[in-house]
């Protein structure tokens, strides 16, 4: 039975989240936002003006899911008022308790990087065919997340291997908090199954590294000094035939202070490629940035867990029993079939409300 304890209980929850959420101040940016885009001048400065279209998009989906709190509990404690049925208070229930988890667990992604779009990169360990194979099954596990998130997908840069698989793959996440839900998933894959290219049928371990950063835009500053950046041009590696590029159109940038080097094949326009792997090294540039502020935050807080860039994060096991399990929180599934169909966000989510405030 849904009591007025219960109803307390959920309104003391949305006033934490006012508090913490500070939506009072959000809503003063958003009138002064609103106002600023009404101005003549708004659009002499077309860069800064996006800058301001993209703070203003932000802070309206927190007031958005803030404001569906406080209409389901409005809506929740008028039904208790008028003494309404069971199974329409359960149902309300259940919709309101949703709607206060999904914007708690959402206040996990509260740091200035998370609402940017993400960078993945995706590299087979050693192991030739098993290896590259594997990482081709993760490309298409989070290809297959991010089409079910509703996210702009685009191959920046793909490596095919031969006869199967990939030897590397850029990939971005274009859309609202990507990565802030992928930067849980950078680190070592781990597979151990029966290889479908061993005529024994023996068991095999694979690896595949996921490296994941913020896609900067203009409203992060980074300077790039251009005498410390060397270029290389080819052609783009394809399937062969009118496919293949007969122009250097790709690109490899290299960043001499940081040994950062980015490949980019996504446009056959060679300036374009430029473009987008200045940007690239730009993203990279502000992820370092964050794993410096980072590690003074470890150094201020030993008694979190430290989670090691680069380090072996999750193990899906698809023999001799079947099994994903993350090794940072010891979330599970017994469902390997269903994760690499993209079925990942119960993993993200227990990595964020376990390690989202101190990343």
């Amino acid at each position: 039975m849904i009591t007025k304890e219960y109803l307390k209980n959920l309104i003391l929850r949305k006033e934490k989240l006012y508090k913490v959420l500070e939506i009072k101040n959000k809503e003063t940016q958003v009138n002064n936002l609103e106002k600023s885009t009404q101005e003549q001048e708004f659009w002499e400065e077309p860069k800064k003006a996006q800058i301001i279209l993209k703070q203003l998009s932000s802070l309206k989906i927190w007031l958005k899911a803030y404001n569906l709190v406080k209409n389901n509990i409005d809506e929740l404690q008028i039904l208790i008022e008028l003494e309404a049925n069971e199974n329409e208070l359960e149902l309300n229930f259940k919709k309101t308790i949703k709607s206060i988890e999904d914007l708690e667990f959402k206040n996990m992604l509260n740091s200035e990087e998370d609402n940017l779009s993400a960078i993945m990169t995706i590299t087979p360990g050693a192991g030739g065919t098993e290896s590259q194979d594997w990482a081709e099954m993760i490309m298409r596990m989070y290809i297959m997340w991010g089409e079910k998130n509703n996210y702009k997908i685009k191959t920046l840069d793909i490596q095919k291997a031969e006869p199967v698989g990939i030897k590397s793959i850029t990939i971005e996440f274009e859309g609202d908090f990507s990565y802030g839900y992928l930067k849980s998933e950078n680190g070592v894959h781990r597979l151990v199954r029966i290889s479908p290219f061993d005529s024994n049928a023996k068991r095999h371990t694979s690896f595949a590294s996921v490296f994941v950063y913020p896609l900067a835009d203009d409203s992060i500053d980074i300077i790039i000094d251009p005498t410390e950046i060397s270029w290389d041009t080819f052609r783009a590696s394809g399937a062969g035939g009118q496919g293949v590029n007969k122009t250097e159109s790709a690109v490899r940038l290299k960043h001499a202070p940081t040994g950062i080097t980015i490949e980019n094949s996504e446009s056959r326009s060679q300036l374009e490629n430029k473009t987008k792997a200045m940007q690239l090294l730009k993203s990279q540039l502000y992820e370092l940035e964050i794993r410096k502020i980072q590690a003074e935050k470890e150094k201020l807080n030993q008694t979190k867990k430290k989670i090691e860039w680069g380090s072996q994060i999750r193990n899906y096991i698809l023999h001799p029993y079947k099994m994903v399990k993350d090794l940072r929180t010891n979330y599970e599934s017994s469902n390997p079939e269903a994760v690499l169909d993209g079925n990942i966000f119960p993993f993200i989510k227990t990595y964020l409300m376990e390690f989202g405030q101190n990343n």
